[in-house]
């Protein structure tokens, strides 16, 4: 049965566990073949056989208290960053009064007005921050409460609720209605939500930083088409346009869709889609990608291919695939965070009870820590000390960080991979690319363009024109070369083609043959140098010869020497005869080369260096090495907008050659030591925190202050793949 994808944003996760429980219910749904959440974009991406539909997945999504949303663009992420904002700056306004009156308190400054009506004021304002702009997190607790598991809200609700009914318990006291020896914290739990508050609203501000790349291809794609008809020009949404249809792009607008020049010449800025910054320049019949920039003049264009079918869309949408994937080192990242918060609630309670029926005997030893830390509790109250330490171990354990670390790392690194005209269609490649030792590179079209040139020609003008008529009919490859030696054309003019020899025409009563040369040896100096020469007779006599050259690429020898550098092994595996892959292999620096390998043959090589225990990366052209991209550990296609060979490869270089290879090798390096660096700062936080918190080392307001700062220093971490990726190369 066929395969379908589905990408969808979920509404309302906070941390790790969300993620958690949405995967799973997701992975539960008859037909689902793999489900993948990912918190740091908020994002789902499903594989299910035909029988699912959107309507079932929905369902998942609610059974577990969250909502989905269709719309995969950032408006929705905006507004919430927009709201996020809005209620901290609400928060913090009215937390600044009550913190500075709760230091005077605390101090016995306070004029005896204020300090007989700071009951009040703590109550009244700290009610206001905790129900109303922690209103977010209330919810969020009580989803997870309500479905039967718990999250990062659930911590933070309970820590401040405890800490709000404290207050309540204390001015109950203060009218003689309760009689309990206990302190009020209810300006704490106000200082947990707006600490929270302020973690979110850095947080979501630095996501936002981490996911641009994505966010600027979404940026250049056109909202309106110039359309051509009989009638005029109209501008049109671009969701009408239709294949056949002519747009006319003038200079400063995108291309809308797809197309091929109709007419005029120009230089279009692919550098968003290819990662190149040198503009392309474009001709009649020449294929254009939506989202490419017009610099210099007017050109029309036939539209080829429009919405989800264009190059930039699926582009888009398999990054977005890559974002939503992982990677297997967050395994045991997940495993953790399915049990944390039910482990912290019940470390919470331990560490009060503890306090409590022990406080006593505990005591004297705080003692002697208090001159070191002056932000321990100092009361001779259990119940107060038992609730100061329940809250601070409740507030100071951050899943978020956990659950971050990896997901952060990922979007930094397939961002800069889309920056730089790479795809990286699943997380995995990520981690398996950092390992690499051999890389298989095909010659035509990887370290050649794969696209011949004549280099040398000597023919006369007319003979030229003539000759140029004939190969704008052929079919062969070297055709369109030869072709292009003068835009001139002979009209009405027909071809014979001999496969493998050439091809034949009669003009003017005259017999003209081009094709393979009748004495090769002559041209002895071109064969050495890797180039091809066609020979031009008229009557049987040889009227010229045109030397043909697939050029390397620009960055081959440079990538090649690169890899090296890099420990990886550049091994070239081409079907082309030895003599010639031998050439361009002394020019770029390949010590090993297999040459004349059919495709089976290229798969039995791959396995022979599999079995010395070597990760293998494959490199080709899609076409004639699917059986090699497919085997490889790590398969690579060269393509671009309009030859893009997804199906068989984990990553796709849209523009380049040798030298985005070793931008992927250098962004997967680069990406999973950050994801390791995250993990570990993250574990290492909760295994220092946590006691810490239990022992009432810490102070709620500076545990909250940690546990905010833990997620955004790993938010920060994984924005520094960028610069980190730069420095490496």
């Amino acid at each position: 049965m066929e395969t379908q994808k589905f990408s969808f944003k979920i509404l309302g996760m906070t941390c790790a566990s969300c993620s958690r429980i949405n995967e799973r219910n997701l992975s539960a749904v008859p037909g689902v073949q793999y489900a993948s959440v990912n918190l740091g974009t908020n994002t789902a991406f499903v594989i299910a056989d035909g029988t699912v539909t959107m309507d079932d997945l929905e369902k998942a999504v609610i059974k577990g208290g969250y909502r989905i949303s269709l719309e995969m663009d950032d408006n929705a992420e905006r507004k919430r960053y927009h709201q996020t904002k809005i209620n901290w700056l609400i928060s913090v306004t009215a937390l600044l009064p009550l913190a500075a009156l709760m230091v005077f308190h605390m101090l016995k400054r306070l004029p005896p007005v204020l300090h007989t009506m700071y009951p009040w004021i703590e109550i009244v304002l700290s009610t206001f921050i905790i129900f109303y702009t922690g209103r977010k997190t209330i919810r969020g607790a009580w989803i997870a409460l309500t479905h039967s598991h718990t999250n990062m809200d659930t911590l933070i609700f309970l820590g401040a609720l405890t800490a709000w009914l404290t207050s309540v318990l204390h001015l109950l006291s203060i009218l003689k209605v309760l009689s309990l020896d206990l302190l009020s914290f209810g300006a704490i739990g106000a200082m947990i939500i707006t600490l929270h508050l302020t973690g979110r609203f850095i947080e979501s501000w630095l996501r936002d930083r981490a996911s641009r790349e994505i966010k600027a291809l979404l940026s250049v794609q056109s909202r309106e088409a110039r359309l051509i008809t009989s009638e005029g020009e109209f501008m049109i949404p671009i969701t009408m346009l239709k294949p056949e249809q002519i747009v006319m792009v003038k200079p400063g607008e995108r291309f809308p869709a797809d197309g091929e020049v109709l007419e005029g010449i120009g230089s279009v800025d692919e550098s968003m889609i290819s990662g190149e910054p040198i503009p392309a320049l474009k001709r009649p019949k020449d294929m254009i990608t939506g989202g490419s920039l017009n610099i210099t003049s007017p050109i029309k264009v036939t539209v080829t291919k429009v919405g989800e079918d264009t190059f930039l869309s699926k582009m888009i949408q398999l990054i977005q695939e890559a974002q939503g994937s992982k990677v297997p080192i967050q395994a045991f990242a997940d495993l953790i965070t399915l049990w944390f918060v039910p482990i912290i609630v019940v470390l919470a309670l331990i560490s009060g009870l503890t306090w409590f029926f022990f406080f006593p005997s505990l005591s004297p030893f705080l003692d002697h820590v208090r001159p070191v830390l002056p932000w321990i509790l100092d009361t001779d109250s259990p119940l107060s000390f038992a609730l100061f330490a329940f809250v601070s171990t409740m507030v100071i354990a951050c899943p978020c960080a956990l659950g971050l670390a990896t997901p952060m790392a990922l979007i930094a690194g397939t961002g800069l991979a889309a920056k730089k005209g790479l795809i990286i269609r699943n997380a995995e490649a990520i981690q398996t690319s950092k390992d690499i030792d051999i890389v298989l590179l095909d010659k035509t079209g990887t370290l050649t363009k794969g696209q011949p040139v004549v280099v040398q020609h000597t023919l006369d003008p007319e003979i030229a024109v003539l000759v140029a008529s004939m190969e704008s009919l052929s079919t062969h490859p070297l055709a369109k070369a030869v072709s292009l030696i003068t835009d001139q054309r002979v009209p009405g003019i027909t071809i014979e083609e001999k496969m493998g020899e050439g091809v034949g025409s009669i003009w003017e009563s005259h017999r003209y043959f081009v094709g393979k040369p009748n004495h090769p040896e002559e041209y002895l100096r071109f064969y050495e140098a890797g180039q091809t020469v066609v020979e031009v007779l008229k009557d049987q006599t040889k009227v010229g010869y045109i030397v043909i050259e697939d050029p390397l690429r620009e960055d081959s020898r440079q990538g090649i020497a690169t890899l090296l550098k890099m420990g990886v092994t550049p091994v070239m595996v081409t079907g082309d005869q030895a003599s010639a892959a031998q050439i361009v292999a002394e020019k770029v620096g390949i010590a090993q080369v297999f040459a004349n390998t059919k495709p089976e043959e290229k798969l039995t090589i791959l396995d022979s260096f599999r079995s010395q225990g070597k990760k293998i990366m494959m490199v080709g052209d899609g076409m004639n090495d699917a059986a090699s991209l497919k085997g490889s550990d790590i398969g690579i296609s060269i393509g671009s907008g309009t030859d893009l060979a997804i199906d068989n490869s984990d990553i796709i270089i849209v523009r380049g050659g040798i030298s985005k290879v070793v931008d992927v090798i250098h962004i997967a390096r680069t990406t999973f030591q950050v994801i390791r660096q995250n993990l570990f700062w993250a574990f290492i936080y909760n295994l220092v925190a946590i006691p810490l918190a239990m022992m009432g080392f810490l102070h709620p307001a500076i545990a909250e202050s940690a546990m905010a700062l833990s997620s955004i220093t790993v938010v920060l971490n994984s924005l520094r793949i960028k610069s980190i990726s730069s420095k490496g190369k």
